[in-house]
Formats: structure tokens, sequence, C-alpha cells
């Protein structure tokens, strides 16, 4: 079983990246990232249109239901950001910078995806997790 090195944020701290980013850059001739990584925004998408909080100049983060945000600030100055349909996919590009239909002689898509596969499956239970956590309701106090 192969780990990957990806963590799953929410819509705060995908703020707080974005912040920090255009701080830094605006700031310093290389900027230095507070959070660097690989990180997927869950149920999100970058668009052109105006619903929700603007990330760049023409560029928003909408809610979007089976939509992934792929964050990599690995290299600690630059903060990429790229859409997905699939976690799987969002993980192969943070993981090899690679998309599903690019060649590499170390491997395919499919043969990386079959090597990752636990991994994935971990990804996607903290993912039901997260969701489980924000649709929970608090019961109600009876005593009152």
């Amino acid at each position: 079983m192969s780990q990957v090195d990806v963590k799953l944020i929410t819509e705060p701290t995908a703020k707080e990246f974005l912040t920090d980013y255009k701080e830094q850059k605006r700031n310093n001739n290389v900027p230095e990232l507070k959070s660097q990584g690989h990180f997927i925004l869950p149920d999100y998408k970058l668009t052109r249109q105006r619903k929700a909080f603007k990330i760049m100049k023409h560029t928003y983060l909408t809610k979007h239901y089976k939509s992934y945000v792929a964050f990599d600030s690995d290299n600690g100055h630059t903060l990429w950001m790229k859409n997905f349909a699939s976690l799987t996919e969002a993980v192969f590009w943070l993981e090899t910078g690679l998309d599903i239909g690019d060649t590499d002689t170390r491997s395919t898509y499919k043969e990386w995806k079959v090597k990752h596969e636990d991994a994935i499956e971990d990804l996607k239970n903290q993912l039901r997790e997260l969701k489980k956590k924000r649709t929970q309701q608090i019961p109600l106090d009876s005593a009152n």
C-alpha cells in the first residue's frame, strides 16, 4: 500500500491559503507560504462567475457538489490550483504533476490508481467523516 501526502481542507482553510498567498505575493519577491503541501477542497470548483468569494482578478471559488479543487503549495512559494471531477484525479495531479491523459515513462494513470487504491479509499473515508460531522445536528436540550 502506498501513502499519499494530501490533506482535505474546508472553505475557511482555503480562504486562509488564498489570503496568505495574496499577501506574500504582494509583499515579497520570493514569497514563503505558511501552509505548504498538497490540499483538496471538496465540493467546490474554480469559476469565472461572481457567485462566491473572489480568488484572483477574475477567478472565484463556488460550491459545486462532487467537484474538487486541488491546491499545491509544496514548493513553499507558489500556490497552484486546479479543478477536478474526481478525488482520485485530483490526488494523481498533486502527487505526480500529471493529468490523467499525460504519458509518463514510470507509470500510467491506471497503474498509479491501482497502486494507490488503499490511500484513495482512506481519503474518501475522511471525506465521508467530514460530511457526516457537517450534517449532524446538535440535539436540542429538552430541559428548557
